[in-house]
């Protein structure tokens, strides 16, 4: 049976990458994205994947999609909540918006999405739910509670949702990246970029293609064992 994968932000950076890895590994896949129509049209004409624009922090959003997404290609049997913004700034000087609504895209859309799915995959006895976090939900980082905290969040969500779901035959991980080289961070000046490098063991920042290979292991039945795990993917620069 084709099973049917979500990526929610799934049509740029690492999530274009998961997107990308589970189409070429036989899923049936539906990309979310928010506001840019020219890579979501790229994503599909490349992957094949449905790609629907959707506010990944609107419940009722994430109700709809995920009906269009059953109604078009079946029940969802893996969901990958990989969406994720960034407005950073000191607490003191943060605006209160910045605050929500970073929690709401990178922590609240987790429980949407999960919520609109987890009967579904109750009924079908199999799930995957694979959490994307961060390394500074981890550590924490300057400039960054209110993204720390979501990711940090995302963790708890992941633990507790497993011990819910686990009786049911589906699995709950988190992953935790690193640096990877995205468009975001190919944006940063070339200072920036060499200071950040020099503090990861390896020495280079990490490829989506490897957090998107990991999601495939999580999402594929040799991890039926691993649930409520946090996986740390960040080339030795956060050890825990």
């Amino acid at each position: 049976m084709q099973r049917v994968a979500v990526v929610t932000g799934g049509t740029r950076g690492i999530g274009f990458s998961i997107t990308k890895t589970l189409a070429a590994e036989g899923y049936k896949v539906a990309a979310l994205y928010h506001g840019n129509d020219e890579a979501a049209q790229k994503c599909a004409a490349e992957t094949g994947a449905m790609v629907v624009k959707a506010d990944v922090g609107d419940y009722a959003a994430c109700e709809k999609a995920c009906k269009e997404i059953a109604a078009a290609l079946g029940p969802v049997s893996i969901l990958v909540n990989n969406a994720g913004i960034t407005k950073d700034g000191v607490l003191h000087k943060m605006p209160v918006e910045n605050w929500h609504n970073v929690v709401e895209t990178n922590l609240t859309s987790s429980f949407n999405m999960s919520h609109a799915v987890i009967n579904g995959m109750r009924e079908q006895n199999f799930g995957r739910i694979i959490n994307i976090s961060s390394i500074n939900g981890q550590k924490g980082q300057f400039g960054q509670t209110n993204y720390s905290a979501a990711k940090a969040g995302l963790i708890g969500f992941t633990k507790a949702l497993a011990l819910e779901s686990a009786a049911k035959g589906i699995t709950v991980n988190a992953i935790c990246p690193g640096y990877i080289a995205t468009d975001m961070t190919a944006a940063m000046r070339p200072e920036v970029l060499d200071s950040i490098i020099k503090q990861i063991p390896v020495a280079r920042m990490g490829k989506p293609e490897e957090i998107a290979d990991l999601v495939a292991f999580l999402a594929s039945e040799k991890a039926a064992f691993i649930t409520g795990a946090t996986m740390t993917i960040n080339g030795g620069q956060y050890l825990t």
